[in-house]
């Protein structure tokens, strides 16, 4: 009979049937995961109404913000975005373990690291139209691209501080704040979007500009409400000199962490890139970066049942509770499957009608009918692997490494190569690049499942408090 660790607790788990246990945690999931969906698809919004406001003056400028908005991402907001969730690792699980100053700490730590990460991916954005004509784009859209790209660059820095605050207040379950703040930089981005964009005639530069100003809005709500309130204050940590040496500890989990984010995110925007070497590049370019903005706007959902399954798992791996954990994951997973077939049934409901959101081009609107069901594919398999992979379960156990091997072998070695065969080789085109993408997170979800399935909690459990026993002392 195993011996049951001392860093281990009961947690009323033996006491409990397995079912009453699954229940408790659906509903602390749910708790979490709702207003996580309102702030994560508040936040997205943002991206998705400049490009619907931009892809109304006309197809050059919606290509153009397109193909930027890929180059960004690529270089830019995925590699900030993979980093800051680092610290559902550490802080979860310092959370978990009571060592509250931590998450203070491991805050300061995130937000100077990628500060300092922001300056090289700017200069990269200022000449991305020379790199876009180099990598064979079709230079009108690549002006364009670079035009918004420079634009954009002030929402860098807003960007990787807003991350970082939102990963300290998710790991104490505190999303309240985040949501109010969160909806308020939405309703203050819509209406000077459109004054900028339309009546001071700034055009795709206006789009990118309103962006980083509505991030800054949310950085200072947010940034207030961690100052003042009440409920921080135990992990409201005051600059020290544990705050350097965390540096070190934050990049052990960021780097892998970035490398596992980076490897899907670029997947889905290599595709977008590689569309502008079709033929009639700005039709494939528009349709393709319209449905991946319609499944990044989705993937939020998912991503917020998968965010409160990462605080959970961590705060219960951090507190020495296997049992609690692994519930945690499977009513997740009931939770994301249970959204997958509602909005699954929504957009083909309205395939027909949806595109006019973002063009007014026939074409356009056609085209993205006939592909609506791949998308609908896509969407399913992101609400199983968005739980799973590094968006959920994997960022709290610290799996950040089995899951960067994960998106590389699903991706790379299947997604990609398919996409590219259907796409070029059997001249499906546009339908052919997606259809690989559909692939890669077939695979991709497959490999995840199994690996939950074969997660010994326990043994995660014990690590994580052995980590943070060993923090306490240092």
């Amino acid at each position: 009979m195993e011996e049951a660790s001392p860093l281990l607790r009961n947690s009323g788990a033996v006491q409990k049937s397995k079912w009453k246990l699954f229940a408790e945690e659906t509903k602390k999931v749910g708790y979490i995961a709702a207003p996580m969906v309102v702030v994560t698809v508040s936040q997205h919004l943002s991206r998705v109404a400049s490009m619907m406001m931009v892809g109304h003056l006309g197809e050059l400028a919606l290509s153009g913000a397109a193909v930027a908005t890929s180059f960004t991402n690529v270089s830019g907001l995925s590699l900030l975005f993979g980093m800051a969730s680092a610290l559902e690792t550490l802080c979860g699980q310092a959370f978990g373990a009571e060592q509250y100053q931590k998450l203070g700490t491991y805050t300061y730590a995130s937000i100077i690291s990628l500060l300092i990460v922001c300056i090289p991916i700017s200069v990269l954005w200022i000449f991305m139209d020379k790199l876009l004509i180099f990598m064979g784009q079709d230079p009108s859209i690549s002006v364009e691209a670079g035009r918004y790209a420079i634009w954009l660059i002030p929402t860098l820095f807003p960007y990787a501080i807003l991350q970082s605050l939102i990963r300290y207040l998710q790991t104490q379950s505190l999303i309240l704040p985040m949501v109010l703040s969160s909806i308020a930089a939405l309703s203050f981005h819509v209406p000077v979007c459109w004054v900028l964009v339309f009546k001071a005639n700034l055009g795709i530069a206006g789009a990118a500009l309103a962006i980083g100003l509505s991030y800054w809005l949310n950085v200072i709500l947010l940034a207030l409400y961690v100052k003042y309130s009440s409920t921080c204050e135990r992990t409201r940590a005051a600059w020290s000199g544990d705050v350097l040496p965390s540096v070190r500890e934050f990049f052990c989990f960021a780097v892998p962490s970035a490398v596992m984010v980076c490897l899907e995110w670029w997947s889905f925007e290599i595709v977008v890139l590689l569309s502008g070497l079709l033929p009639n590049p700005q039709l494939e370019t528009s349709v393709l970066s319209i449905c991946l903005l319609v499944a990044s706007l989705h993937y939020f959902i998912p991503y917020s049942i998968g965010a409160a399954a990462s605080t959970r798992v961590s705060n219960e791996l951090g507190a020495g509770c296997p049992d609690r954990a692994r519930a945690s994951t499977w009513s997740a997973m009931v939770l994301s499957l249970s959204e997958a077939v509602i909005s699954c049934s929504i957009l083909l409901s309205f395939r027909h009608v949806f595109g006019y959101a973002f063009s007014n081009e026939k074409e356009v609107v056609n085209y993205l009918q006939e592909i609506s069901p791949f998308v609908c594919l896509l969407l399913f398999m992101d609400c199983i692997q968005a739980v799973l992979s590094v968006l959920g379960v994997a960022r709290g156990s610290g799996w950040q490494h089995l899951g960067a091997y994960v998106n590389l072998g699903a991706y790379y070695l299947a997604g990609l190569p398919m996409a590219a065969v259907l796409g070029f080789a059997l001249h499906l085109r546009g339908k052919g690049l997606w259809f690989g993408l559909n692939v890669g997170s077939i695979v991709q979800s497959i490999l995840l499942s199994l690996l939950t399935c074969f997660t010994n909690w326990k043994r995660q459990a014990l690590s994580a408090r052995e980590r943070m026993a060993e923090c306490g002392r240092k």
